[in-house]
C-alpha cells in the first residue's frame, strides 16, 4: 500500500504531532511538497502532503486561514505539515481551528526534523510500494502462466486472476459467449454484459471499456472489459469486476492475463496459414474427385470430417443497399468483414463441441465443410437469421418496381454429401448461393430450391428481358386487334399441342387455332414442331406471368 499520513506519524524518526484531522490519517500520500506561496493550489495535483513554515501567509489571521485551508482541501491536498521554530514558535491557533473545521489533517513538524527527511520518507515508501506491486505482478504472472499451461487452460487462468483481484473475471469467445467465469456466481454477472461486450467487439482491437455502476445497487462493482487478439477484429473479451479501481499489482496481473489469453485464443499467423493451405489442398482434391487422396492428406486434423455426411457452405460478402444504410447507419460497419465474422462464428461453434471443421478462404468467398446436423450448421443458420432480423431482409416477392434488399452476407448451403459427391455438393451450394443473391436472402439451402417450384427462378431481370424480346412481336400483333395470338399460344402449349382441347379452352374452332399457330410461326420465324422452341416459348410465357405483365 502507498504511504499514509498515519504511517508518517508513526515514523519514529520524524516526530510528527497531529493537531487536527485525526480521523483522516488513513488517506494515502502521493507526494510531499514544500511551498511557501500564498496560493500553491495551481501547482497541486491532489494527494500531496503540503509542508510550510508560513513565510508568506498570516497564520494568525482566522479569516485568511479559513480561505487558505479551504482552497487546499478543495484542491485535494491530503494533509498540511507546519514547521515550528522557524517563523512561529508554535502552530497558530487560527490555523489549527481552520484545519479542524475543514477536516484537513494538520501535522506539527519539530524544528529538528527537516522537510527533506519527510520527503525522503514519502519517496522511500512510494518506491517500496511500487517494488511490492511489481514483485506481486511478477508472481501473479508466474501463477497465471502455470494456469494457462495446465490442463484447464483459460478457465484455470480466469480463476487465478479472479483470486488475485479479490473480485471476479470472465472470458468471452469471438461470438460473445461466456466460456469461463470465476467464481461460479460470476457467470450470471458476466451474462448481463452481453450488449457491452458486443459493442467492444465491433471496435478495432485492442479496445478497452470501463463500465460504471450505480453505487446504490446491491453488490455494485467496477467492471473493465479488454479485447483480446492482435488482429483488427477481437478474438475474445476479458471482463474483470472489482470493488475499487485496480491498483498497480492488480493492473500487472490483468495485463499478464490479456497477453496469455491472446496467445491461447489466437493461433500464430504461420500456423493458421499452414492450416489454410492444407485445407485448400484437401478441398481441391475433393472437388477433383480424389477422395482417397483427400483422406490421406486430411490425417487427424480433418479425417473425422470425411467419415460422416457433411455439408458444403459457400458464402460471399455483398454490399448493403443505400436505403438499408440510410435506415440504419449504425449497421454500416465498413471495417468489419462479414466473411471474417462468419468464420469466427463457425469456428467458435465448432470449438465448443470439438466438432471438425474445414474453412477455406477463396478469393472474395468462404468455402466451409461442416458435419451434417452439427453445431456449425446450426450456428450458420442462427447467424443468417440474426442478419435478416437486423437488416430487415426477410424474404418477400420481387417485382420490377421493388428490388430485393441487399445484405452484407449471402450464403448457399448444399444437401448432405460424402467425399465422393463433394463436387456435386459444391455445385449445389453455389446454386443455392445464386438463388439467395437473386432473392435478397442471406441463406438458402439446396433442398429448399430443389423441393420448390422453378417459377421463382424466372423472376430475374435477364429472364424477363429474354421473355420480353421473344414475345414482343406477338404482343404488338395482338395490340392491333387482329387476333389473340399470345393467349392462343399459351392454351396450345398448356394442352401439349392437342388442338381440340386447346380450342375448347379458348372457345374457338380448331381450324381457327391452327391458323393462329401458323401466324405465330410466321411472326416469330420459328417452328413450333421444335421442342426447344416450345420450351423457350413456355418459359417466356411463365416469366411474364411471374412478373405480373399479364
Amino acid at each position: 500500500m502507498p504511504p499514509t499520513l498515519a504511517s508518517l506519524v508513526h515514523h519514529s524518526a520524524l516526530k510528527l504531532t497531529v493537531l487536527a484531522g485525526e480521523d483522516r490519517l488513513d488517506r494515502p500520500v502521493r507526494w510531499a511538497h514544500v511551498s511557501e506561496l500564498a496560493d500553491p493550489v495551481p501547482w497541486m495535483d491532489g494527494g500531496e502532503l503540503l509542508l510550510i513554515t508560513a513565510l508568506k501567509i498570516d497564520a494568525e489571521d482566522p479569516e485568511a486561514m479559513q480561505q487558505y485551508v479551504r482552497r487546499l482541501a478543495r484542491a485535494g491536498v491530503v494533509g498540511l505539515g507546519f514547521a515550528v521554530g522557524v517563523n512561529y514558535e508554535t502552530v497558530p491557533q487560527a490555523l489549527v481551528d481552520a484545519a479542524a473545521a475543514e477536516g484537513l489533517p494538520l501535522l506539527e513538524v519539530p524544528r529538528r526534523t527537516p522537510f527533506i527527511a519527510i520527503t525522503k520518507a514519502v519517496s522511500a515508501a512510494i518506491a517500496a510500494d511500487q517494488y511490492r506491486a511489481v514483485t506481486a505482478g511478477f508472481e501473479a504472472q508466474r501463477e497465471l502462466t502455470r494456469a494457462a499451461l495446465g490442463p484447464d487452460g483459460p478457465a484455470a487462468l480466469v480463476a487465478r486472476l479472479a483470486a488475485h483481484l479479490d473480485g471476479w473475471a470472465a472470458l468471452y469467445d469471438a461470438s460473445g459467449g461466456v466460456v469461463a467465469a470465476a467464481p461460479e456466481w460470476a457467470a450470471r454477472r458476466a451474462a448481463r454484459l452481453g450488449a457491452d461486450v458486443e459493442r467492444l467487439r465491433e471496435r478495432p482491437a485492442p479496445a478497452t471499456a470501463v463500465l460504471g455502476t450505480d453505487p446504490a445497487e446491491e453488490g455494485a462493482d467496477r467492471v473493465e472489459l479488454q479485447s483480446l487478439g492482435s488482429g483488427r477484429r477481437a478474438r475474445g473479451v476479458l471482463a474483470v469486476g472489482t470493488g475499487a479501481p485496480l491498483g498497480t499489482a492488480e493492473r500487472y496481473a490483468v495485463h499478464s492475463a490479456i497477453a496469455l489469453l491472446t496467445l491461447t485464443t489466437e493461433r500464430s499467423r504461420a500456423l493458421q496459414e499452414a492450416e489454410q493451405r492444407l485445407g485448400a489442398a484437401l478441398l481441391r482434391m475433393l472437388l477433383a474427385g480424389e477422395p482417397d487422396h483427400a483422406r490421406a492428406v486430411a490425417g487427424d486434423l480433418y479425417g473425422s470430417l470425411l467419415d460422416a455426411p457433411f455439408r458444403v457452405i459457400v458464402a460471399e460478402a455483398a454490399e448493403a443497399s443505400a436505403d438499408v444504410d440510410a435506415a440504419a447507419p449504425e449497421e454500416a460497419e465498413a471495417s468489419v468483414d462479414p466473411l471474417a465474422v462468419l468464420a469466427d462464428t463457425l469456428e467458435t461453434a465448432a470449438g465448443r463441441v470439438a466438432e471438425p471443421l474445414l474453412v477455406v478462404p477463396d478469393g472474395g468467398r468462404l468455402v466451409v465443410l461442416a458435419p451434417d446436423g452439427g453445431a456449425v450448421a446450426a450456428a450458420c443458420g442462427e447467424h443468417a437469421r440474426a442478419i435478416e432480423t437486423r437488416r430487415g431482409t426477410k424474404t418477400r416477392p420481387r417485382d420490377r418496381s421493388t428490388a430485393a434488399p441487399a445484405c452484407d452476407l449471402v450464403i448457399g448451403l448444399s444437401a448432405p454429401a460424402g467425399p465422393i459427391a463433394s463436387a456435386a455438393a459444391f455445385r449445389q451450394a453455389e446454386q443455392a448461393l445464386s438463388v439467395a443473391r437473386r432473392r435478397g436472402r442471406v441463406l438458402v439451402e439446396h433442398e429448399e430450391v430443389a423441393a420448390g417450384s422453378v417459377l421463382p427462378l424466372l423472376a430475374d431481370d435477364a429472364v424477363r428481358a429474354f421473355a420480353d424480346g421473344m414475345l414482343r412481336a406477338l404482343h404488338e400483333h395482338d395490340a392491333t386487334g387482329r387476333g389473340d395470338l399470345v393467349a392462343s399460344l399459351r392454351a396450345w402449349l398448356s394442352r401439349h399441342g392437342q388442338w381440340d382441347a386447346a380450342a375448347a379452352d379458348l372457345g374457338v374452332h380448331r381450324h381457327t387455332l391452327r391458323y393462329r399457330m401458323r401466324r405465330v410461326e410466321e411472326i416469330l420465324g420459328r417452328s413450333l414442331d421444335d421442342p426447344d422452341v416450345r420450351m423457350e416459348l413456355w418459359l417466356a410465357l411463365k416469366a411474364t406471368t411471374a412478373s405480373g405483365q399479364e
